[in-house]
């Protein structure tokens, strides 16, 4: 949903000065290769008028290496991240998507949770990609 919703602001042109020359994709530490996208996932999008044609990714540490940023949902995530490249110097480009707290993953919890990532991820992510771009 993030890299939707990242993917949707760059090319609307709401993050000035940027767009497509961004490239942006998701990945998981826990995801396994190829699964579709969750039905719930792509109502919260639908809704939008953004159009997501992905399946998951897990994340790699060669990902990492090649990435300008890299943005993780929880504090979790963002030591899962940083353990995969060790003491390397790449793991300063992994930050938290959100400095102010986890964007919970909301599996299993209902429409409504998906909902409302969307709407904190619409909030957190033009400011968000204004200052890391």
């Amino acid at each position: 949903m993030a890299e939707a919703i990242a993917r949707h602001l760059l090319d609307e042109g709401k993050v000035p000065g940027q767009g497509r020359e961004v490239f942006v994709a998701s990945a998981g530490l826990g995801a396994w290769d190829g699964s579709p996208t969750s039905h719930e996932t792509l109502e919260t999008l639908r809704e939008r008028g953004i159009h997501f044609d992905g399946h998951s990714k897990r994340l790699t540490p060669e990902m990492i290496r090649k990435a300008t940023l890299v943005l993780t949902m929880t504090r979790s995530h963002l030591m899962g991240a940083r353990a995969l490249v060790g003491g390397e110097a790449h793991q300063d480009k992994v930050q938290m998507l959100d400095p102010g707290g986890d964007l919970d993953d909301p599996i299993g919890m209902g429409q409504i949770a998906y909902d409302a990532l969307a709407v904190r991820l619409e909030r957190v992510l033009p400011g968000r990609l204004r200052e890391l771009l």
